[in-house]
């Protein structure tokens, strides 16, 4: 990856359905960063620290949404549903491509 900082969850390609993308959605899932934080403008270690500190919340959990307890699990569904969504309205498409 050629990247200096990092755009944004806003602004992220598929509305934030990427893999640093689901970083920053599970670091608000589990309350490491705020709801409203995008981590716009964030460099690569800053985003490695997010990803270390997210990759250690869902180790209790398998890293399934289905082990999470409630709450979580309900903040997860709607984070993941309203990004989901927005991407699919921007025209993403879930299928995997034959070069996928």
């Amino acid at each position: 990856m050629n990247m200096t900082t990092y755009v944004g969850l806003d602004e992220d390609i598929n509305g934030g359905l990427t893999h640093l993308g689901r970083i920053v959605l599970d670091g608000r899932v589990f309350g490491i960063i705020p709801d409203a934080e995008a981590c716009t403008g964030w460099d690569a270690a800053r985003l490695q620290n997010l990803y270390e500190q997210v990759y250690a919340a869902w180790e209790p959990y398998a890293h399934l949404p289905s082990r999470l307890p409630e709450p979580l699990r309900s903040r997860h569904a709607e984070a993941y549903g309203a990004v989901v969504a927005q991407a699919r309205d921007a025209g993403w498409d879930p299928e995997l491509g034959e070069d996928d």
